[in-house]
């Protein structure tokens, strides 16, 4: 284990089917707990808030003429702020917009702590977070209780310092990095799947980092991708690209994606924008990134959707002419470890080391 001096932590999160990971936080003192996603494609750390809880109640209210409602913050862990004695109330309200809904509420200041109680933690005092007082629908079917963003402080909605930033101003980390390492456990739910690691780089989970691309925006860990291949289908057109632990797979510029789809078998679903491959199919695709080539195996791009039926972890998203055109999530991050360099504005990556 890490002695004391050394201030680098390393935080377990669970695996709920390969689609999404989530770490353990604690706030406030006495410390409350949440399961978060650590989500390096945004910069906000928000909770559920109490108040939350209140709406539903008003809203249960209204609705019971009719039909029940449910309330997203439902079965969530709430944050209480009158039970923490390192509170401070925060002027301003905040709503941010993600890809599967939105979340909105107003700011508290206090104490928090990445990992669970109990284990050796990286405690971050006066961070600025999230209270949510409302939630978007999306979330009610879903084990989080939050969402901690590990992008930049340009991304983050109202300027505010995001936390593991504020740890680096602090001087509370060994070095200003964070090393992700995410396992393959397939169809299995709340399963130990993967290590954050906070002030250094994982040597127990990753080898050797092969390279480090240097960011060429500091909103998103955004960088460039110089060509991929899959099959007999290759390009090297060069793209903007972003490492994102919160996107459950990969995402490609429509055409490409179509491309990568056809050489590898796998029919278009318009119901659900998705690629249905066999299950027993072996796709490949290879990201060439500064001048090494990353391949991604099959294990990590066959994903079950049950009941027999498999995606391909490729889909089409729509160029907007500006920001990042492609999504390198979950399948990429568990082939290779992702190193997010703060202090110097680079990725690295380095092969995981399967369990």
């Amino acid at each position: 284990m890490l002695d004391n001096r050394d201030k680098k932590t390393a935080d377990r999160v669970n695996d709920y089917d390969d689609a999404e990971y989530l770490g353990t936080i604690t706030i406030g003192t006495p410390e409350q707990t949440f399961r978060v996603i650590l989500d390096t494609g945004s910069a906000n750390l928000w909770v559920p808030d109490v108040t939350c809880d209140q709406q539903r109640q008003l809203s249960l209210k209204v609705d019971s003429i009719g039909s029940m409602s449910t309330n997203p913050c439902n079965g969530k862990d709430i944050f209480n702020s009158s039970a923490s004695t390192t509170y401070t109330k925060t002027e301003g309200k905040w709503h941010i917009q993600y890809g599967t809904g939105d979340a909105g509420g107003y700011f508290g200041n206090d104490t928090v702590r990445f990992g669970g109680s109990g284990t050796k933690q990286l405690v971050v005092p006066g961070t600025v977070f999230g209270q949510a007082s409302t939630i978007a629908d999306f979330f009610a079917g879903d084990p989080i209780s939050g969402i901690l963003g590990l992008g930049f402080k340009e991304l983050a909605v109202e300027g505010v310092n995001p936390p593991f930033q504020r740890a680096v101003d602090l001087g509370l980390v060994d070095k200003p990095i964070f090393t992700v390492f995410l396992e393959h456990k397939g169809e299995q739910s709340n399963v130990p799947g993967g290590v954050y690691t906070y002030g250094g780089i994982d040597s127990t989970n990753c080898g050797p980092v092969i390279d480090y691309a240097p960011l060429i925006s500091t909103n998103y860990w955004q960088f460039k991708m110089a060509g991929v291949a899959s099959g007999k289908m290759s390009s090297t057109k060069g793209w903007q690209v972003i490492s994102d632990t919160g996107t459950s797979l990969i995402a490609a510029p429509r055409a490409v994606a179509e491309q990568i789809a056809k050489v590898n078998g796998a029919k278009y679903d318009p119901i659900n924008d998705v690629f249905y491959v066999d299950c027993g199919s072996k796709p490949t695709l290879e990201l060439l990134i500064g001048d090494r080539k990353y391949a991604i195996q099959s294990e990590n791009l066959v994903v079950s959707a049950g009941n027999g039926r498999c995606l391909l972890a490729v889909f089409g998203f729509p160029s907007q002419g500006f920001g990042p055109e492609w999504i390198l999530g979950d399948p990429f991050i568990r082939q290779f470890c992702n190193i997010y360099d703060v202090g110097q504005k680079r990725i690295g990556f380095a092969k995981s080391i399967p369990k």
